[in-house]
């Protein structure tokens, strides 16, 4: 038994039993794969794939609950480096953010450029997409805008059936905010308009500058100096507040740059809360 027999079956899964995309994926061949498998299942003395012929259809009984067994091993073994390296290459090395648009747009700019001066050999890689997507990737505010001059500026205390005259340009469906806005029409009683539905802040903001409706957005996209053709109305009284979160994966190892980038997020997310927040506790482990 090696690890890269055991690499091959999450892998599997990752990439629906293609054998092809497996033998890509760990930089083998595909007949490399199944001599892999072959060996590894008369090792063990157990089928751990479903077959049809020579195509993996799924794994077998034995094969799923050897997934989570092989999935810890490979995690620790991973683990193990970066210890090794968090104190042979203490401030050198990768950390992966996955964030949204608007996030990395507006809020972590001023982390970054503090996190490159603290950590100049640092690799920072930032990834945007969304929701469901930046969860998949773990596990393997609120403002109308309209143009200068639009009557809503006169308006007064906004309220939802005053959003409802106008056409709106939103957030896609699927996304976060989207829901918190969709329910607040709901409540009220009224269906929006919703003419154009995008995936981030900017492209809404451009859709709101041709006029093609008034764009109900997070209240951090809008800047006073770049958004000059713009005017920002108050709506923190109709739609719920978006608490944004950071994750961090349960027994994955921490390098102390990557606590140090958390805490530059939010300074109340100190490495000795984060570590109290994810540490099981002991009576969880059995003792």
């Amino acid at each position: 038994m090696n690890f890269q027999q055991l690499r091959i079956i999450p892998e599997a899964v990752r990439r629906n039993f293609n054998l092809t995309e497996v033998a890509n994926a760990l930089y083998t061949s595909q007949s490399g794969i199944s001599k892999h498998i072959k060996d590894l299942e008369e090792e063990l003395g157990v089928e751990l794939f479903v077959r049809k012929g020579k195509r993996l259809l799924g794994l077998t009984e034995p094969g799923k609950e050897l997934l989570g067994i092989v999935e810890r091993i490979l995690r620790d073994t991973g683990n193990i480096k970066r210890v090794a390296e968090q104190f042979s290459l203490r401030d050198e090395g990768r950390l992966t953010i996955t964030t949204t648009h608007t996030q990395a747009r507006y809020s972590l700019p001023p982390v970054v450029a503090k996190f490159r001066q603290a950590f100049p050999k640092v690799h920072l890689s930032l990834y945007e997409g969304g929701p469901q997507e930046l969860v998949s990737m773990m596990k393997n505010g609120e403002a109308d805008i309209g143009p200068t001059g639009h009557p809503l500026e006169r308006a007064g205390p906004l309220t939802v059936e005053m959003l409802a005259e106008y056409s709106i340009v939103t957030y896609h469906e699927g996304f976060t905010r989207r829901a918190g806005i969709d329910a607040t029409f709901s409540s009220a009683g009224v269906s929006p308009d919703v003419v154009v539905s995008a995936l981030d802040a900017d492209i809404i903001k451009t859709y709101v500058e041709l006029g093609v409706g008034i764009g109900i957005l997070a209240s951090m996209a809008f800047d006073a100096e770049r958004d000059r053709g713009l005017r920002r109305l108050d709506a923190s009284h109709l739609f719920p507040a978006n608490t944004t979160c950071i994750a961090v994966r349960r027994g994955h190892y921490l390098r102390g740059y990557a606590y140090r980038f958390i805490e530059l997020c939010s300074p109340a997310l100190t490495e000795g809360a984060i570590r109290a927040a994810v540490t099981p506790a002991r009576d969880d482990l059995g003792t």
